[in-house]
């Protein structure tokens, strides 16, 4: 179903999957921009919606190489040609995440390095920020807790996160949840705290990019969910994401799977096995098998065997589990 439903919403943005046709030689302007911009806004809106899925990954790295060709042989502005790889960089990021999303670590870790090269010279702060933050999640998913901890401080450090606190907040947020996996408590919950606070000074009519519109309440909540699972904080993490569930944009499809999946693991955590399956079994069918919510739901189901292998709530949750992969 979601695979049908990201390419309707692909055709009806305009933003076909085939192979962008090649531009003639021209001089390059601010609408050539304006139009890369719009398909990345579409991009956007897709992985907001369906998560990371191959053809999204594939589908933005073919419109970066669009950017990219675009400049080849065209007469530009210096300024238009900086904007211009900045909408390579922030897609070629969006296909970084669409497989660090869908566990494709091989592709992500190609993705990553094209990206820091475009975002280098594009000399875009807010890109650079972008392509750091994900390289930190990436580095988390391959279990490098070091590596992810570095690139989370660098776009803590970042000149848009100084001067934004929505940026500062996303950042802090998601340095919390590495110190969480190093196990550094102390340091996770004061930077949990430190998100807070920024998240209170932040401009709601500040000019951002399409990127940045996830970031909210709600997704705050979910990277707070993270961070008290890692510390083992079980009914902590639950506050959050039901906290989360509430917040949440009825359209965000896969961030709601990834709750409910944590979720469990939260109350499995404090032995919950009957709401622990309920969560569980909220994940949709078709997100179940989802990258990084397939992975959440396999860690929850070894935990679930080991607490209460013979529970009728177990044996619902293999039975539903068979289901599923028939």
């Amino acid at each position: 179903m979601y695979r049908r439903a990201f390419l309707a919403a692909a055709t009806a943005a305009g933003a076909s999957l085939a192979a962008p046709a090649a531009a003639q030689q021209r001089r390059l302007g601010f609408a050539d921009v304006d139009r890369m911009n719009a398909k990345l806004a579409a991009v956007v809106s897709m992985d907001d919606r369906y998560g990371g899925t191959p053809d999204l990954e594939k589908h933005a790295a073919a419109l970066a190489q669009e950017a990219l060709r675009l400049q080849q042989g065209n007469a530009a502005s210096t300024r238009v040609r900086s904007e211009l790889y900045a909408v390579a960089a922030a897609l070629t990021t969006s296909a970084m995440w669409a497989a660090i999303d869908g566990r494709r670590m091989d592709t992500a870790q190609a993705h990553m390095h094209q990206a820091v090269t475009l975002a280098g010279l594009a000399k875009n702060p807010a890109i650079q920020y972008r392509v750091w933050g994900h390289a930190s999640s990436l580095y988390r998913q391959l279990g490098r807790h070091t590596d992810a901890l570095a690139a989370a401080e660098l776009a803590r450090e970042s000149p848009i996160a100084r001067r934004d606190p929505l940026y500062a907040s996303l950042a802090l947020a998601r340095l919390a949840v590495h110190y969480a996996d190093t196990g550094d408590a102390r340091s996770a919950l004061r930077t949990l705290g430190k998100a807070e606070e920024s998240y209170t000074r932040i401009d709601p009519a500040g000019q951002r990019p399409p990127w940045m519109r996830f970031y909210d309440r709600a997704e705050l909540d979910s990277l707070a969910l993270f961070t008290n699972l890692r510390l083992g904080r079980w009914a902590d993490a639950e506050h959050r994401g039901h906290q989360c569930l509430a917040r949440l944009r009825p359209d965000l499809h896969r961030n709601r799977a990834l709750t409910h999946a944590n979720l469990a693991l939260a109350q499995i955590g404090q032995g919950e096995v009957e709401p622990a399956v309920a969560s569980a079994r909220a994940v949709p069918a078709e997100m179940a098998s989802h990258g990084r919510v397939g992975k959440l739901l396999g860690d929850f189901t070894r935990r679930l065997n080991t607490l209460a292998p013979k529970s009728e709530p177990a044996r619902e949750w293999a039975a539903h589990r068979k289901a599923l992969a028939a």
